[in-house]
């Protein structure tokens, strides 16, 4: 796995969990990551994730039906 520095302005006043847990969810919404690969980076569950997933209004069947074996493959 990467690792990534990055410097957010204070401002912004995001800990760094929210925006781990941002980051996953973008790229899950993008269908880089699966739901499973999203939610290790976030740190949580699945089931949290896909909770989450539904707080920053990104849908959780957003991927194609072909995509379903691979995600099922990762899990």
């Amino acid at each position: 796995m990467k690792t990534l520095t990055l410097h957010i302005p204070d401002a912004l006043d995001l800990d760094d969990k929210q925006l781990v847990v941002l980051f996953a969810s973008m790229l899950y919404e993008q269908g880089k990551l699966s739901l499973g690969q999203a939610a290790e980076i976030a740190g949580l569950s699945k089931r949290t994730f896909a909770e989450v997933l539904a707080q920053h209004n990104v849908s959780l069947f957003n991927h194609p039906a072909s995509d379903l074996k691979q995600d099922a493959a990762n899990a």
